[in-house]
């Protein structure tokens, strides 16, 4: 499975940095991923529901270490070439993968 398109929406919030769109193989996409800074610096959070019991649970998610790596790597990459373009006044979304 490839990713061939990340989209990067950041925010103006505490701890939400961003929204994350990706694309696999030209053909399934997954929405709503957020990019959440945290004590031990920044998570990347699976698209999710809330249940009713008030908990959240995942709606899509990697299987895999090597894949959720791989994913977090790529789209953390995306976010901060999209931090670096918005500090330099060029804030269109990144769609770089």
């Amino acid at each position: 499975m490839e990713i061939t398109e990340i989209r990067i929406h950041l925010r103006k919030e505490d701890k939400l940095k961003a929204f994350a769109t990706v694309t696999f193989d030209r053909c399934f996409v997954v929405r709503n991923m957020k990019v959440i800074e945290s004590d031990k610096g920044l998570i990347l959070c699976m698209p999710s529901r809330k249940m009713p019991d008030g908990s959240f649970k995942d709606v899509a998610h990697p299987i895999t270490v090597e894949f959720r790596s791989l994913l977090e790597s790529k789209v953390f990459a995306c976010y901060e070439r999209e931090v670096l373009q918005a500090a330099a006044g060029n804030g269109a979304d990144s769609r770089v993968v």
